[in-house]
């Protein structure tokens, strides 16, 4: 299933210091963390209790146990809570709460733990009053006995950057690699090319998005003040700048899309002292651009000329700015060219892109040897999402396209710092109520019903773990850091299910009341009705040994996907239309799932889209 979008079309490792956590966060700040710390003594263990998420009325928790003695082949953790926490799901283990107690017994996956190894259940609760952190701990009967951790931190909302993550994954991560990393993992002061650009470093905030932002919060302050209190904490996050045509790179000449230089200029003025800042921009000018889609078609063709075009009046121009010493001290992370080589993989019944896809390979080679040749540049190359790649038949074919590309540069695969899936597309992070796409209902297994058609990853986490392990066997380094686009995957609000309904006996019905993914068809991409603002940008949302090093916000929330064909306008595409379907290849036909009064050319502001994003948050602004 091929998306299309762009920006005018489109489309926490918490590092563990001593005993304690700290969070790196995008935007410099500290972080939305209770921590207990247990030394390690005579117990034999090291338990580190953390709330990764505190809403007032509910929170995430996490324990990461250290076994400080022999090597476990099973573990149970057990504490209590002073309060009225209540444990609603749990993963990393089978959880139980009896009264104030919770255990937590290690699953199949993660029983055997070694000497000196670790392991991290966690789960979401809800409570009333004050949410006290427990402050024992032990693990098989053994006490890990520490301090007590500090008072829970405020929920007031902050005018900077949240750590808050979505619901954390219901399936493991896979094992971190030992292999040794090629790059310095050190974050400090800017310099060098490091592990994870987003660790240590502040986050740049676009003055153009922002004052998207503050028009449409002064245009609706009057008429709802409480809208407009909640879209207006949406200034303080990092948004992409999109390179979406030539003309971007100068700027549209406009205070609303200003040039790349300039954005820079302002990214050093925001720049604390000392401490490096990261800038993301998009590279998505390809010959030929989204040869499947019509909304995001690219000005640039598919042609040798084009090609020739792409490389000296694009990403030359690109590559001359972003080369500057001026900049040196921005750690600059470049998306390079969504819904490219996907294309390669899957549509090349189509002749429009079997035409592209040899301008896709050299014109993705070409920037990668330009950026990566900037050392303070990250190139993380986007690899769709799970709706697109997410089959076997895909997956497998996808890694070898990325691979072949990679050989071909200069620098291999060192040329590329990582992934990127879900740039401006809706899929959730995680399905908190479908962990198991194998579940049998009625005689047949989730992933069959017709929303998944057999795909078996339902959300970007469990897909660019897949995706990780896929890359990393084709040859790419294990220390490749994956981000998550959360901009607008949240779907939050009064349709998104709350708890697991079990009720359901066919795979279709169960689906249906527990996915929260509101979508009519998951091929749906274009202005979706009842999206809602995602996880906040945030820096190792899982741990510093996951190989998703951030969420990133790529799409600003509240720029329109697209239009559609009218009386009144020729361009535009079907995809968008609300009045319009969309197919799976399989008979089946399926609303686009627009929103109405949606013809909002690509990239302008569409502010009917911004406030029903940030009314559907999750978690809530």
């Amino acid at each position: 299933m091929e998306q299309g979008k762009d920006r005018k079309a489109r489309r926490i490792t918490s590092a563990f210091v001593a005993a304690g956590v700290t969070l790196g966060v995008a935007g410099g700040l500290a972080a939305l963390t209770t921590t207990s710390s247990n030394a390690a003594t005579a117990a034999g263990c090291t338990a580190v209790y953390s709330t990764t998420w505190d809403s007032g009325s509910g929170f995430g928790s996490q324990v990461v146990i250290t076994d400080d003695g022999p090597a476990w082949s099973n573990w149970t953790l057990s504490y209590s809570y002073a309060g009225n926490q209540t444990l609603q799901n749990g993963w990393n283990g089978t959880w139980a709460q009896s009264g104030k107690t919770v255990t937590v017994t290690s699953a199949a996956y993660n029983g055997a733990v070694a000497s000196g190894g670790t392991v991290t259940p966690a789960g979401n609760f809800t409570y009333s009053g004050t949410n006290a952190a427990p402050t024992s701990f032990a693990v098989n009967g053994i006490v890990c006995s520490g301090t007590v951790p500090p008072t829970t931190p405020s929920t007031t909302p902050s005018t900077t950057p949240s750590t808050t993550p979505t619901t954390p994954p219901t399936t493991p991560p896979t094992t971190p690699s030992t292999t040794p990393s090629t790059s310095p993992s050190s974050p400090g002061g800017g310099t060098g090319h490091v592990a994870n650009p987003f660790l240590g470093a502040t986050s740049y905030l676009s003055p153009d998005y922002t004052g998207e932002v503050n028009a449409q919060v002064a245009a609706d302050q009057s008429s709802n003040p409480t809208l407009a209190a909640s879209e207006a904490k949406m200034a303080a996050f990092p948004t992409a700048v999109w390179m979406d045509h030539i003309g971007a790179i100068t700027g549209a000449g406009d205070s609303v899309h200003h040039g790349l230089q300039w954005h820079l200029d302002q990214a050093l003025t925001q720049q604390q002292a000392g401490t490096p800042i990261t800038l993301e921009v998009v590279i998505y000018d390809l010959p030929g651009r989204d040869c499947a889609a019509i909304a995001s078609n690219g000005e640039i063709p598919a042609t040798a000329a084009g090609l020739t075009e792409y490389e000296s009046q694009y990403i030359d121009p690109i590559s001359t700015i972003l080369a500057n010493p001026k900049y040196s001290s921005i750690r600059i992370v470049a998306i390079v060219e969504p819904d490219s080589l996907p294309n390669a993989v899957t549509n090349q019944s189509k002749p429009a892109c079997a035409t592209a896809t040899p301008f896709y390979e050299s014109g993705v080679e070409y920037a990668l040897n330009k950026l990566h040749a900037i050392p303070n540049v990250y190139n993380y190359v986007d690899i769709a999402h799970s709706a697109w790649l997410g089959w076997s038949s895909n997956m497998g074919p996808a890694a070898q396209e990325y691979a072949k590309v990679a050989r071909a540069t200069t620098a291999g695969f060192s040329s590329v710092d990582g992934f990127i899936s879900n740039t401006a597309n809706y899929t959730p992070t995680t399905e908190p109520f479908l962990p198991n796409s194998t579940l049998q209902v009625g005689g047949n297994p989730l992933d069959s019903a017709k929303f998944y058609q057999y795909n078996p990853y339902f959300d970007e986490y469990d897909y660019d773990q897949a995706m990780y392990t896929q890359l990393v066997g084709q040859g790419f380094s294990s220390n490749i850091g994956m981000l998550i686009d959360t901009s607008r995957n949240g779907w939050g609000g009064p349709n998104r299910p709350t708890s697991l309904n079990s009720a359901p006996t066919t795979v279709d019905t169960y689906v249906a009341a527990n996915k929260v993914d509101q979508r009519p068809f998951r091929g749906d991409w274009c202005n979706q009705s009842g999206a809602g603002i995602g996880a906040r940008p945030t820096v190792q949302p899982y741990g510093a040994s996951n190989h998703i090093i951030a969420f990133v916000w790529i799409k600003p929330p509240g720029e329109s996907d697209g239009d559609y064909v009218t009386a009144t306008h020729s361009h535009g595409d079907p995809h968008c239309d609300p009045n319009g379907t969309n197919t799976d290849g399989n008979g089946g036909t399926y609303s686009t799932g627009s929103l109405a009064g949606g013809d909002v050319p690509a990239g302008q502001w569409f502010a009917a889209e911004f406030q029903q994003e940030v009314t559907n948050a999750y978690p809530v602004l």
